[in-house]
């Protein structure tokens, strides 16, 4: 991006359904995307409302504060917290006169920029292309409207003309060529069946450590493994090793796309042919951040994920990653409650990962092969 972008940020919160401190937690990390995306955070609004006003989401009152914001700073981006319809992103545009992205907006631009195989380009490209259908209005919206930027990135946003019949067919192909690639996944796991290898698929909110821990399970070289970085959705494309378990008992290790609180559904929807790597596998090492300040929120979001793809009867070790972060080095009491028989470990200094290559191979408990 050769510009960096000018943002607001505005969340809201409706009493009974949510309380003032989840709305701000919300926004701290909407305000970690949008840096993740490349935006600069200049201010963020918080308003408690009755219901979500239809036309601008946001009260009146406060919407015309946020302009006043807009003007005063010449911002080029202003994100809600909340996904907005059709109707409110556009009244909202009209308003501010300036770019309106909602949280899965941003979202799908952090997975555009991140997404390097041909598999995630085309599942990115899906869950971006359903999320701007109903937003195509008919005198022809452009999708590199109001200057390109954050929330106009995408593979196929330069081939694609802002008509619903054309994006519709191109949806078509898109399907199909996943589906090519679900069967494709599908002989893959039929391969690994014939062979007695375990298949282990590391699970987690995004940025929990999952990739730096998949890099220390396989034992990658440096300059090998796969990207692990202190950024929100560092890797997208999964990934699969052979690793060995005490006794030389041997396992496929899979990494995956990160969670994350409000995930967008055309995001499930998109990475459906990628989760079934989760849905397949024999156990989940669920990793845990236990030195953020809500990881017990995280591993809740985590486990509405899991319901939604299907896999919450799976297998399940919890992984207390970034002990090395605690100023005592202890797992806080409340996390152990919530993951109970948790593995405490530091994926970045190595310390506790005997123990749980120990918990990996009693939980499969598959004959050597």
């Amino acid at each position: 991006m050769s510009k960096v972008e000018k943002a607001v940020l505005v969340g809201a919160y409706i009493p009974g359904k949510g309380n003032k401190s989840e709305a701000e937690e919300s926004l701290a990390e909407l305000a970690e995307l949008a840096r993740t995306a490349g935006a600069t955070v200049i201010e963020s609004f918080l308003q408690k409302i009755a219901g979500p006003n239809p036309s601008y989401f946001i009260g009146k009152g406060k919407a015309e504060e946020v302009k006043a914001e807009v003007e005063k700073e010449e911002i080029d981006l202003v994100v809600f917290d909340e996904n907005l319809s059709p109707g409110q992103e556009k009244n909202l545009e009209e308003l501010l006169e300036t770019k309106i992205i909602d949280r899965t907006g941003l979202i799908l631009d952090i997975f555009a920029q991140r997404a390097r195989t041909k598999e995630g380009k085309l599942q990115v490209e899906l869950a971006q292309l359903n999320y701007l259908l109903p937003r195509l209005v008919g005198k022809g919206l452009a999708l590199s409207r109001l200057g390109g930027g954050i929330g106009t990135r995408g593979p196929g946003e330069s081939k694609l003309e802002s008509d619903r019949r054309r994006v519709r067919e191109r949806i078509g192909r898109i399907k199909h060529d996943l589906e090519k690639v679900k069967n494709t996944r599908e002989l893959h796991r039929l391969s690994r069946r014939s062979v007695p290898f375990p298949v282990i698929a590391i699970i987690g909110y995004t940025n929990a450590g999952k990739s730096t821990l998949f890099n220390r399970l396989s034992k990658a070289p440096a300059g090998h493994g796969v990207l692990a970085e202190d950024r929100l959705f560092a890797t997208l494309d999964p990934t699969t090793r052979k690793i060995h378990l005490p006794g030389g008992q041997a396992a496929l290790i899979s990494d995956t796309v990160g969670f994350i609180k409000k995930l967008p559904h055309q995001l499930i929807e998109a990475f459906k042919a990628t989760l079934e790597e989760v849905r397949e596998a024999d156990l989940l090492l669920h990793v845990i951040d236990c030195s953020h300040a809500n990881a017990g929120l995280q591993i809740e979001s985590v486990k509405k994920v899991l319901e939604e793809i299907g896999a919450a009867e799976k297998p399940v070790i919890s992984v207390f990653n970034k002990i090395d972060r605690l100023e005592d080095g202890m797992v806080p009491a409340h996390l152990r409650l919530i993951a109970e028989g948790g593995v405490p470990i530091s994926a970045v200094t190595g310390e506790g990962i005997d123990d749980l290559l120990s918990a990996i191979s009693i939980s499969i408990k598959s004959p050597l092969p």
